[in-house]
């Protein structure tokens, strides 16, 4: 378990930062630009969490409560993976497994099954919990271009890129399943319907 006992070191005050094994590196390489957006996606479910108890309790929303709270146990998980440079991996580090790939993408199947099949794409809204749904899929994104970028630089597990796609694929469907479970309605892309009369008179 990582133990903490001082938040501020001053190590980080030239720029650079440390990962796991100790050696160090520029805050503004690649390796940690992507642990570092995986870590702004963990942020960012949060905030879904915290929307989702702001609405009524029920097996559905208890169930999604666990599902993104093992997902933000994972980001961590990727998170140490890709704070370890190749050949500092420690006895006992957590990897992931292509069993956590399939785990999302049994979920994804279960949410689709429920919705109707879509005709356009969507127009990110409708509630804070589904907006911060669709900002999660966006920033989960971001965070697997980041570490495909990375993978360019240093090798990265298969593994680790895999469950961000999907991670990005299980958002998306999950904001339109609480959209559906809320009784709400999507707003579709409308492609060209871009000018409509604002005038106040």
């Amino acid at each position: 378990m990582v133990k903490i006992t001082k938040v501020y070191t001053r190590t980080g005050d030239s720029g650079q930062t440390g990962l796991v094994g100790g050696k160090r590196l520029p805050k503004d390489h690649p390796r940690i630009e992507a642990y570092g957006t995986v870590d702004e996606l963990n942020s960012v479910i949060g905030l879904v969490l915290s929307f989702l108890s702001q609405k009524k309790t029920s097996e559905r929303s208890l169930k999604l409560k666990l599902i993104l709270e093992a997902i933000q146990q994972k980001l961590f998980d990727i998170g140490s993976e890709l704070a370890t440079l190749p050949g500092d991996e420690y006895e006992g580090q957590i990897k992931l497994q292509e069993e956590d790939v399939a785990w999302l993408e049994e979920i994804i199947d279960a949410m689709n099954d429920e919705l109707e099949p879509l005709k356009s794409f969507i127009l990110p809204g409708g509630t804070p919990l589904n907006s911060s749904m669709h900002h999660s899929r966006t920033v989960c994104r971001r965070a697997e271009r980041e570490v495909i970028k990375l993978n360019q630089v240093d090798m990265v597990s298969p593994e680790v890129i895999k469950y961000l796609n999907r991670l990005s694929d299980f958002l998306f469907v999950a904001g339109r399943w609480v959209t559906e479970t809320l009784g709400e309605k999507e707003t579709l892309w409308e492609p060209g319907k871009s000018r409509p009369d604002w005038r106040w008179k």
